[in-house]
């Protein structure tokens, strides 16, 4: 391969290595909160004096006019959800007429009460101070109207179901609206959201002391201990009394921003009671969810939950609370702990202490399944399923060796072994015929083993998999090398096999840096990389010289020849000059004979 393609492989490949695809989740699909309004951000909404207003260009109205309704506010916001109700009938939640949208960037139509475009909301995060729409009213219009906005300005700061102006029909009497600067009710007096414990935790020691022998613990590394190693991921589970009536969890791992586990009939992610600890700021919350799929928490709340303590201490988070083994009345799913479970342990970021992001990391599984309050005993785990070592395993085996071996040896061993022969092929093309077979084998393999994982294919860091499906161009590699070779065009052949190897190798370098980011491979970050950069680095640099090498020994052969093939011709005019000095030398002696025999011939 010449260097300036080595050049473009190693730019894509680490280019590649450092892009991170964004996701948004603020997409503003909250069909769910149609009815309520209500954000689901786990705070109250506010009931200060709103700096948003809803306005329309007019206050009365016909069925099947449209009304422009404009949304602005003295600062910006980042989501809204806006609807029209009958005004008569404040404790409705059935929406009155469609919406047209008249920028499509800035907003888009929802479907409430399984009446389509009744609702407008935000398409992104993206920060605005003004929405317009259009509102369509139906036939059967009420003779009053009202619409209603909730505004989120940040995440943990929101307003929700703002009242906006009322609209009558013609000849409807109106009433005196109501004020759009009304502040809503204030919020019941409820338990407080976050469950917190003193901001330093003295009398608490977090340790793996009793692992085994009074508690249930599982860790990663094995045998780490969270009293001395903030790295240290610990979850231990201590049955209280004599009845074991209730179980004392305690939790601890890097502080990036949350530490959680779940309770899993198997091993895999969905239908999961999870308990998280989420860093907000300096305090922690603590808070049980259930995960449906692969999806955020649901339902989160601190039901059932006491005793609860917490630290932030020397790069870690720490968390202890009591849960009963069964739950009466419980307002969300709750698994009772008298039966077995697989433990998942993980950790990752959070945003506003309310957010949790996905884990970077594939979760801590345990290898079996335990009952929480069965006897004593560490637990191992493993993040990374065997068979997705070996997938990995068999790539780089495919790409880092057979296939770059097999194209050095075709491209700069040639010459070698000029004259040997194995089964009747040059040894060189055999070799290099060998070793992309097996690449194309291995990397079959390898592709087929995640598919048996995931049961199918899998939705989500289907980046990698893009790369890795181009890999079976190696498939048309062949085909197309037997194909041009049967045509006899041996031009094309060499410039397709080239060209199909050159982008099958690029596709296997920018896959090999995906792939080693993968969760479901858990190798160590950033060396991983660095050892992945170093080794394309090295291959580049290898191939380089060896092209140096080459054109250099061509330009020394040519070279050899041309002055041998000088030295000849030189050689060769010398002999000439001699022979021609010899004949004309001869002639000069035969007329001097000529003249001599005259001359006696005359005497």
């Amino acid at each position: 391969m010449p260097p300036v393609g080595l050049g473009v492989l190693l730019l894509i490949s680490v280019s590649v290595c450092y892009w991170v695809p964004a996701g948004c989740y603020a997409n503003g699909k909250v069909t769910k909160v149609c009815g309520s309004m209500e954000p689901h951000h786990d705070v109250h909404g506010q009931t200060a004096h709103s700096p948003y207003h809803l306005e329309t260009n007019t206050t009365t109205f016909s069925p099947g006019e449209s009304i422009k309704v404009i949304l602005t506010g003295t600062s910006f916001f980042e989501g809204f959800l806006l609807q029209a109700r009958d005004a008569a009938n404040q404790g409705s939640v059935t929406t009155v007429g469609t919406f047209t949208l008249t920028n499509r960037n800035k907003a888009q139509l929802l479907t409430c009460n399984k009446h389509q475009d009744s609702a407008v909301s935000h398409t992104s995060n993206a920060r605005q101070t003004e929405v317009c729409v259009i509102w369509n009213a139906p036939a059967d219009a009420p003779k009053q109207v009202q619409f209603f906005v909730s505004v989120v300005t940040h995440y943990n700061v929101f307003w929700v179901k703002l009242p906006g102006p009322v609209i009558y029909q013609h000849g409807v009497a109106p009433h005196p609206p109501q004020s759009d600067t009304t502040p809503p009710p204030v919020q019941p007096t409820t338990t407080p959201t976050i469950l917190t414990g003193p901001v330093s935790v003295i009398n608490v020691n977090f340790t793996s002391d009793g692992c085994g022998q009074s508690k249930s613990c599982l860790l990663d590394p094995p045998g780490c201990d969270p009293k001395e190693d903030p790295h240290c991921f610990f979850l231990s589970m201590t049955p209280e009394g004599p009845d074991k009536t209730s179980v004392i969890f305690e939790l601890s791992g890097p502080a990036e921003g949350y530490i959680a586990f779940a309770l899993s009939w198997d091993t895999w992610m969905g239908n999961d009671d999870v308990y998280m600890c989420v860093k907000d700021g300096d305090r922690v919350s603590v808070s049980a969810a259930f995960v449906s799929g692969r999806t955020h928490p649901e339902d989160q709340s601190q039901f059932g939950l006491s005793s609860v303590l917490w630290r932030l201490a020397d790069g870690a988070i720490q968390c202890r609370f009591s849960r009963p083994v069964k739950l009466v009345n419980q307002e969300a799913a709750r698994y009772d702990l008298d039966q077995d479970y697989f433990l998942f342990l993980t950790n990752g970021h959070a945003q506003y202490g309310k957010v949790v992001w996905k884990h970077s990391h594939q979760p801590l599984i345990s290898t079996h399944n335990k009952r929480i309050t069965g006897p004593p005993e560490v637990l191992r785990g493993s993040r990374g399923p065997i068979i997705m070592k070996m997938h990995g395993a068999l790539m780089l085996l495919a790409w880092m060796l057979t296939g770059s071996v097999g194209t050095v040896i075709a491209s700069f061993y040639k010459p070698d072994w000029p004259n040997q022969t194995l089964l009747g092929q040059k040894v060189w093309f055999q070799v290099h015929r060998g070793l992309m077979v097996l690449t194309v084998t291995l990397t079959i393999v390898a592709f087929c083993l995640p598919f048996f994982y995931r049961k199918g294919w899998s939705k989500v860091q289907y980046t990698h998999c893009k790369y890795i499906v181009l890999h079976c161009s190696c498939i048309a590699y062949i085909n197309i090398s037997n194909l041009f070779v049967s045509l006899s065009r041996r031009y094309i052949f060499n410039w397709a096999h080239w060209g199909i190897g050159s982008v099958t190798e690029i596709m296997a370098v920018a896959a090999m840096f995906l792939g080693i980011r993968q969760s479901s491979l858990p190798l160590p970050q950033p060396w991983a990389t660095h050892v992945l950069i170093g080794y394309v680095t090295w291959l580049a640099s290898f191939r380089f010289l060896l092209l140096i090498h080459k054109y250099s020994l061509t330009m020394w052969i040519e070279g050899r020849k041309a002055r041998k093939t000088s030295k000849m011709k030189d050689s060769l005019q010398s002999l000439v000059l001699r022979n021609t000095s010899a004949f004309l030398h001869r002639d000069s002696l035969n007329e001097q004979v000529q003249v001599l025999c005259t001359r006696l011939k005359q005497l």
